[in-house]
C-alpha cells in the first residue's frame, strides 16, 4: 500500500478547495468531496512511497522546518490517463522544490520502498491539489465550466506536513522541529 509525505493547507485554502469540490458534486461531477474517509483533505503530496522505515518522521521534521510555506494555487489542469485527474496547478516556488527534493532525499537515504512510478523525481513531480478523479473528456469539460468563473490564483500556506499510512489509513501531522 502506499505512503505519502503531504503538506496540508491553511484553513482559508482548505476551505476554498473544498467548496470547489462541493461545487463538482453539486453539479453530479466526480469530486472529491465524495471520498468521505477521515483523512480526506486538500494536500500537495510531496513523495509517495510503498513503505517507509521506522524513525523516518523525525528526518523528515528536519527537512521540512521552514513552514509555514507559501504556496500559490494557479490554474486548472488535467493530469491524464484512462481518465483524467482535475486538479489545481500548485505554482513551483524555488522554496516548495527544494523541500519536495530534500524529502525525497531522506527517503532515498534511509531506504524508503518503491517511488511510486518515478512521478517525483527531478523533473517529473508536478506539484497539485487533487479536485476530482476519473473524468471523462465530457465530464473534464463540464468541470472546467463549473469552476472557471471562481479559480483564480489562491494565496495559501502549507502549515504542516503529514503523513499517510495507506495500510492503517490513517495521518499524522509531523513534528516541527
Amino acid at each position: 500500500m502506499v505512503q505519502s509525505v503531504e503538506l496540508v493547507l491553511d484553513d482559508d485554502a482548505d476551505s476554498a478547495v473544498q467548496g470547489q469540490w462541493q461545487r463538482l458534486r453539486d453539479a453530479g461531477l466526480p469530486s472529491q468531496a465524495l471520498h468521505t474517509g477521515a483523512s480526506n483533505r486538500p494536500h500537495v503530496t510531496l513523495a509517495a512511497r510503498g513503505s517507509m522505515p521506522d524513525g523516518v518522521d523525525g528526518a523528515l521534521a528536519r527537512v521540512v522546518k521552514p513552514l509555514p510555506l507559501p504556496l500559490v494555487l494557479g490554474g486548472l489542469l488535467c493530469l491524464p490517463g484512462r481518465r483524467c485527474v482535475l486538479a489545481r496547478l500548485v505554482v513551483p516556488s524555488a522554496a516548495l522544490l527544494r523541500v519536495q527534493a530534500e524529502v525525497q532525499a531522506v527517503l532515498d537515504d534511509t531506504g524508503a520502498g518503491w517511488s511510486a512510478g518515478g512521478h517525483f523525481g527531478p523533473g517529473r513531480w508536478t506539484p497539485h491539489v487533487t479536485l476530482a478523479r476519473g473524468l471523462t473528456g465530457e465530464q473534464l469539460a463540464t468541470a472546467v465550466a463549473v469552476l472557471s468563473p471562481s479559480s483564480p490564483d489562491l494565496v495559501a500556506t502549507a502549515p504542516a506536513v503529514r503523513r499517510w499510512d495507506g495500510d492503517a489509513r490513517r495521518t499524522w501531522t509531523l513534528p516541527q522541529g
